[in-house]
């Protein structure tokens, strides 16, 4: 079932409209003159997107000490 407010009143409390359509899911009707001129509605719920954390942990495997300088120190010409 659908609610029909003309615009002056949809106007003058929008925001209060707004809450009231996202809460309790009732779409409603704003009339200008007698005629519809819009339908506020809920949103559809947005699409869950896949994490990038972990997403290549089946794909990437790890071999050697990761944390380990992969040049030794005696090579680094900064610290000579």
């Amino acid at each position: 079932m659908t609610e029909t407010i003309s615009i002056s009143e949809f106007k003058a409390t929008c925001l209060k409209i707004i809450d009231q359509v996202k809460t309790t899911g009732m779409s409603i009707i704003v009339t200008k003159r007698g005629e519809p001129y819009a339908l506020v509605t809920k949103p559809p719920a947005p699409e869950k997107t896949e994490s990038w954390i972990g997403k290549y942990k089946r794909e990437i495997e790890i071999t050697g000490d990761i944390i380990k300088p992969a040049v030794d120190e005696n090579d680094w010409e900064i610290l000579k």
